[in-house]
């Protein structure tokens, strides 16, 4: 087969544009890449400044180039009996046959091929489809993004990588593929047939290294065969051994590794620390800042402690981001430097991993509900399971649509037949349980300590150690999981899933299997189901009546922009209840009866089944049916304990979107004060816990986490420890802080024309001293939006990219990217910017603050906990509304300095700081930076000064 690859760019992308520069790479069927033709094209149109940003190519390139016609007629016969090849392939396609049309030639009518599809399918695992990013990750060379000669080079190499990898694919995935494709009148199933028969062809197929069972190729082996780490040793490896030698191997290892590598004063206090609170069983808060390497801290005394007393330790992050970190990077550095061998074992939430009996239910009846996007969700993971050994979602790029697919196929507790599924011994669950089982440190998520007290300890291992990194978080983690929270989506997944018409949904399954099984008592069982079906349509005709009805309730927002649908916030007061809760208390009883009487008739139903019959083709129906049910009644509870309003220690609200409206509701219902379980769970039940964060300390003491953590007993008995480890940087040298003291001050969470102007003058001059490299901080949406247009339009001129959240389409991992990848831009982010990104070195050089970030003290949560320190005759502004707002500043501060050579500047614009008599926790709790304060007109200049001293002198 012989492939040519297109690439063209053009003055935009629409019908009326046109073709300005031509790139077209042609692969023979050896495989090589015989010629790459390219030309500019004189357009009739100019081109837009925006593509001249975007391509490098200006008026000057085109002004002397050949017409259309002509490069039409040098084009057109390198185009016979090829197979046309193109990145996002159906932009270049379109303008081909317009060109094609124009200037008088037929249309192209060959095969066409999208290297897209191959590296989603080949590829199931990249972070990002973009070419350039692709390039870099393939070591392809790739001088010029957007220009057509670059970009159709670089996509003929990465279509090369595509096919290597195809034929690598055993023969088994292939006839997978093709099964899959077969229903697709597509060019794309057309390549996979000419693909099988030529691996058919192949005398011997090299098909080794895979496990194939039931008519998959996998990667993984049986998880029986784990075993435990040092199965071969007969004796303890750290017998005689202190923590001291055992530290003094590790480090001899690491500078063998790491030529670079130096001790840390701070590492080694928290190594102690950590190690002091295992064997004297008492707990520890550690204040570690960046920088100190505190995952290394904590993990080398967890796996000492844990392979000497033969005792497990359960080591918990906040984010699934750092838990992969941990696994990534810090276990296999570990795995090199730790003279004995030992395992450290990932273990998240069941819906993390694939369930291989629904998967494999789910590809052979092709039930799919948008078959175009789930075909190829489907291929991509049936090339997944080739690669993964832990079937873990994180590792699955899906697109959008793809998680509606792994919601159909993730693993669940109810829906599991255990040791009677086909597949036990390949689960990935198991598979992960079972590792944790044998391990000696397993790290897991806060989320999944807080389902595992739930589930009665059910879930993960037993364990007397446990660390807490980004322990910050785990009272706002435990609030969720204690409480409940359902939203609109919630009961209609549920109630979709077992049934969405007479035709789709887990009962309409069962019909039609019960109608083709010859049991007498199939009718009678058929016309069970049958009468189902009117109870949950008015199941949820009445749900949706509820959420309507709740959603009114919501009040107008004051500070809503006209036309701006934002977020509503509505706090539901038990011994105030809303007028009309009776009608609305009604109709929760109504879906409480009726649910309860499905679930009585369904159970019923299921068990008759089983006893009947033997046949396990219908076993793993009824048990994902048994796991709609259990879920719906599960649902049933959770909003008959919100529509009772009856918890003393309850917080109840209520959120929506104005754009949704009630199908965006979510009902809450957060204990308000989680000390006491968290002491009952935690403190008082283990050993020892370490809590490890960056940010744990208010002006130098550790009073406020040890009262919001329950810790106070542990204090006073002399079970607790606390250590602030010093900075490993100097910030003194390293950061300036400047405050410009006449800035306007700001009421509500939404400036006036006055204080917009200034700070966007103000953020525009110091991103041009700073050629941009700077990231601005919120801790409103709203303010952002306000800032975004203007700034973007001042620094245009200057040559400086915008980049604002929510306001450009991305997550937050894919903006920074973006962010990092351009030289000079400014990043604007609001509340999930303020921690846990990294951004070392050159990319980021000021970070902007534009207010103080105190929690709206009307959210039902911080206003319920300040009613009650009220009570307590406390004061909630110092109590509480402070210490948070310090603990988030400190956060924030935090992503300016991330290496030792890191220099930068931080801005304050929010004058309370300097004025106020709450302003001096914030400054005495940061680690030392230059501090200084001046008028406004002083502030650029002062910074040049201090970024570049040299130029000064």
């Amino acid at each position: 087969m012989k492939y040519a690859v297109l690439d063209f760019e053009t003055t935009g992308n629409q019908s009326f544009d046109e073709i300005i520069q031509v790139g077209l790479a042609i692969i023979e069927p050896d495989r090589t890449i015989s010629q790459v033709y390219n030309s500019f094209v004189k357009p009739s149109i100019p081109i837009p400044p925006f593509i001249t940003g975007l391509t490098g190519i200006t008026e000057e390139h085109v002004k002397d180039a050949p017409e259309l016609d002509e490069v039409m007629m040098e084009m057109v016969p390198l185009l016979n009996d090829v197979v046309l090849v193109g990145h996002n392939v159906a932009f270049d396609f379109n303008y081909l046959q317009s060109a094609l049309d124009k200037t008088g030639y037929l249309p192209f009518t060959g095969r066409i091929l999208d290297t897209m599809d191959f590296l989603k399918i080949m590829f199931p695992s990249l972070m990002s489809y973009q070419l350039g990013m692709v390039a870099a990750e393939f070591d392809v060379q790739h001088d010029r993004p957007h220009q057509a000669d670059s970009d159709a080079l670089a996509t003929a190499l990465i279509f090369l990588k595509c096919l290597e990898e195809c034929e690598s694919l055993p023969l088994l995935t292939i006839q997978r593929l093709v099964d899959l494709f077969a229903g697709e009148d597509s060019d794309l199933g057309w390549f996979f047939d000419a693909l099988l028969q030529e691996k058919e062809r192949e005398a011997n197929p090299n098909e080794g290294g895979f496990t194939y069972y039931r008519q998959f190729a996998l990667q993984a082996e049986d998880w029986m065969d784990i075993e435990t780490p040092r199965n071969a040793l007969l004796d303890n490896p750290l017998e005689d051994i202190t923590f001291e030698q055992f530290m003094d191997q590790v480090r001899e290892r690491l500078r063998e590794r790491l030529p670079q590598y130096e001790e840390r004063e701070a590492q080694n206090m928290m190594l102690h620390e950590v190690m002091k609170a295992f064997d004297e069983d008492k707990h520890l808060l550690v204040e570690a800042g960046t920088g100190t390497g505190k995952s290394l801290g904590y993990l080398l005394p967890a796996i000492y402690h844990s392979v000497k007393q033969d005792e497990k330790v359960m080591v918990s992050t906040h984010t699934i981001n750092l838990q992969e970190q941990l696994r990534e990077r810090d276990i296999p550095l570990l795995t090199e430097v730790v003279p004995f061998p030992f395992l450290a074992a990932v273990f998240k939430g069941r819906q993390h991993y694939l369930c291989l009996r629904k998967f494999e239910h789910k590809i052979n009846r092709r039930d799919f509900t948008t078959p175009k996007e789930e075909v190829m969700t489907a291929a991509q993971m049936i090339v997944w399971l080739t690669q993964t050994i832990n079937g873990d979602d994180e590792e699955l790029n899906l697109g959008n649509r793809g998680n509606d697919f792994w919601e159909t196929v993730a693993s669940e507790s109810d829906s599991c037949l255990g040791r009677s599924c086909p597949w036990f011994r390949k689960c990935f669950y198991h598979r992960a349980k079972h590792e944790a089982g044998v391990a000696d440190v397993v790290i897991t998520n806060h989320s999944k300590l807080f389902t595992d007290i739930q589930a009665g300890h059910q879930l993960l291992p037993g364990y007397e150690r446990l660390v807490i990194d980004e322990a910050h978080h785990l009272e706002d983690v435990a609030g969720k999981h204690l409480g409940i929270n359902m939203k609109y989506f919630t009961v209609i997944h549920t109630l979709t899933r077992l049934f969405k018409d007479s035709k789709t949904g887990q009962f309409p399954n069962l019909r039609i299997q019960l109608q083709s099984s010859v049991n007498e008592k199939s009718a009678e069982w058929c016309s069970v189901i049958d009468s189902f079906y009117p109870t949950l349509v008015d199941v949820k005709e009445t749900w949706d009546k509820l959420n309507e009805l709740l959603f009114t309730l919501m009040p107008e927002r004051s500070d809503a922009a006209p036309g701006d649908p934002g977020q509503f916030v509505f706090r539901l007061l038990p011994h105030k209840k809303p007028k009309d809760w009776d009608t609305l208390a009604a109709l929760e009883n109504q879906i409480y009866v009726s649910l309860g009487d499905v679930l009585r008739k369904g159970e019923r139903l299921l068990s008759q089944i089983r006893e009947e019959q033997d046949d396990i083709g219908s076993e793993s129906l009824l048990t994902d049916i048994s796991g709609l049910l259990k879920d719906l009644g599960t649902e049933r509870e959770a909003l008959r304990f919100f529509m009772k309003l009856d918890g003393e220690d309850t917080v109840y609200w209520m959120e929506g979107n104005g754009n949704y409206r009630s199908r965006s509701l979510q009902m809450y219902a957060v204990p308000i004060d989680v000390s006491a379980q968290l002491k009952e769970y935690f403190f008082d039940s283990k050993k020892s816990v370490v809590m490890t964060s960056a940010t744990l300390s208010v002006d130098k003491s550790f009073q406020y986490m040890i009262e919001q953590l329950g810790l106070q007993e542990a204090a006073s008995e002399d079970r607790l420890i606390t250590s602030m480890l010093p900075s490993p940087f100097n910030y003194r040298d390293q950061a300036l802080l400047v405050i410009p003291r006449d800035f306007p001050s700001v009421k509500g969470s939404v400036g006036d024309d006055h204080f917009v102007t200034t700070l966007v003058r103000s953020l525009a001059d110091t991103a041009i001293a700073t050629k941009g490299r700077m990231l601005v901080l919120f801790t409103s949406y709203r303010m952002l939006r306000q800032v975004y247009d203007p700034l973007k339009e001042l620094l245009s001129a200057e040559g400086i990219t915008v980049i604002g959240q929510g306001m450009d389409s991305g997550s937050r991992t894919k903006l920074t990217r973006r962010f990092q990848g351009q030289d000079a831009s400014v990043l604007l982010g609001t509340s999930s910017f303020w921690e846990g990104v990294d951004i070392p070195g050159e990319a980021l050089t000021s970070l902007a603050i534009v207010r103080l970030p105190f929690q709206p003290p009307n959210h039902p949560l911080v206003e319920a906990k300040s009613e009650r320190l009220q009570k307590e005759k406390k004061n909630p502004f110092m109590k509480l509304s402070v210490p948070q707002a310090v603990i988030r500043f400190k956060q924030g501060f935090g992503r300016l300095v991330r290496t030792s050579q890191d220099r930068g500047i931080v801005i304050v614009y929010d004058t309370r700081i300097l004025e106020s008599y709450y302003g001096k926790y914030f400054l005495y709790s940061l680690p030392g930076p230059k501090m200084e304060h001046m008028p406004l007109g002083q502030m650029v200049p002062r910074i040049s000064e201090w970024l570049n001293p040299e130029e000064q002198s």
